[in-house]
């Protein structure tokens, strides 16, 4: 029996695909729309996650991806839902994550994954003391309440830290990490962007904890509720979105449903080609959900969800865009952290600014758009209104061009 052809299978267009993704990742809402605290919870449930970093170019990550869908937001309001409400946690999903409380019960298959394979690289570290170092942290915490890493042990000449990652930090601050990604501890909150650590039974509230899932019921919300987000994905896509189940648990959860709760489709890539077989729920169209966004020009963090995955934002927007934080700066194309350029369902360039906080502007030093795109005088003005935009979001008092800020046109 030969394999169903390509033409056999329902075809979704590329633009229809953009759209579809935009409106599932909160970027086809109304952005002027008042944001009370209840609609910010909404917007982050319906994201499912909000990744944070601590590099403030202009402003910190997390901060930026809520902005870029509701112009209304304010710092304050994710602090009130994490810090004073509990109904925001941090914790892991590709990358350190802001996520919904409400999805916590889900967290402890990966916090009993992460405790098996951190545990013998703690011993292999630290030898046989390593319970002793966990407890006594532990302890100390139940006793004395919060506490920051700089409070417990800091580094010095007889531990000094190299590039091996977080395993080269003093043990008592490594302990409060292994705690924190293995559930034991939470993020009770963030001094400046210091965490502050405190047990997690005393910084969730109680019903967060219940009920308990086992493996498969958590692999069966993991992966559903991660197509819900994508609206059309491929087995890998939907095991990198929450990173909680495994390449290989994803695929088998697509192929026990395939031709039954779920349906096979192809997606148009941007740039031609063969089209990219995926999957989608069989109950919901997801083309019927795609409406055109905002024709607005927005400017999105180098992590932002639209975006995070590099090779799915080539196949959907034709738009190549890596991060060159690390690249030595003679070798680096655009800049240290240029921002990608939103305008309605197209990525059109890339934006180097940063807030001069001594000086009270937000500087832009360069832009560089995409082949084919032109700075129009419209653009130009949707541009100049976004980083009014930015600049009162960021507190900056002007904004300011550098001489040959324009780059390169298309």
């Amino acid at each position: 029996m030969t394999a169903p052809s390509v033409r056999a299978r329902r075809i979704i267009d590329n633009r229809t695909a953009r759209r579809m993704f935009l409106q599932r990742q909160g970027l086809a809402f109304p952005p002027h729309r008042k944001l009370d605290d209840a609609g910010l919870l909404a917007l982050i449930e319906h994201l499912g996650f909000v990744q944070v970093d601590s590099i403030q170019t202009v402003e910190r990550a997390h901060h930026m991806i809520l902005f870029a869908r509701n112009q209304t937001y304010r710092h304050k309001q994710l602090k009130r839902l994490h810090e004073r409400d509990g109904v925001l946690f941090e914790n892991w999903t590709h990358d350190a994550s802001i996520i919904p409380s409400r999805f916590f019960p889900h967290w402890k298959l990966r916090f009993a994954r992460e405790e098996a394979r951190l545990r013998q690289r703690w011993r292999d570290w630290h030898g046989g003391k390593f319970e002793e170092e966990l407890e006594g942290v532990l302890r100390h915490i139940a006793d004395n309440g919060r506490v920051m890493a700089r409070e417990l042990g800091n580094d010095d000449a007889a531990n000094p830290k190299t590039n091996g990652g977080w395993w080269d930090w003093h043990p008592s601050k490594t302990a409060l990490e292994y705690l924190w990604r293995c559930g034991h501890l939470a993020i009770a909150a963030r001094d400046g962007f210091q965490k502050v650590y405190d047990l997690t039974p005393r910084t969730l509230p109680p019903h967060h904890h219940d009920p308990v899932f086992d493996e498969p019921e958590t692999i069966d919300w993991a992966c559903r509720e991660a197509l819900e987000r994508l609206g059309v994905a491929t087995s890998g896509e939907i095991a990198a979105f929450w990173n909680l189940v495994t390449p290989e648990e994803a695929k088998a959860w697509c192929q026990a449903r395939k031709g039954g709760a779920l349906e096979e489709v192809f997606i148009e890539n941007a740039e031609g080609g063969r089209p990219r077989a995926a999957f989608c729920f069989a109950d919901a169209d997801p083309c019927a959900n795609a409406p055109e966004p905002p024709k607005r020009l927005r400017v999105l963090s180098p992590f932002d969800p639209l975006i995070r995955d590099r090779n799915r934002t080539e196949r959907l927007f034709g738009f190549h865009y890596r991060i060159e934080v690390f690249v030595p700066a003679p070798k680096r194309q655009y800049g240290y952290y240029v921002f990608p350029l939103l305008e309605g369902d197209r990525l059109i360039g890339r934006i180097d600014m940063k807030h001069e906080r001594s000086k009270g502007a937000l500087a832009v030093k360069g832009l560089w758009l995409e082949p084919k795109v032109t700075l129009s005088p419209a653009r130009q003005e949707r541009l100049e209104a976004e980083l009014e935009r930015q600049r009162r979001f960021t507190g900056a008092e002007k904004v300011t061009f550098a001489k040959g800020w324009v780059k390169r046109t298309g």
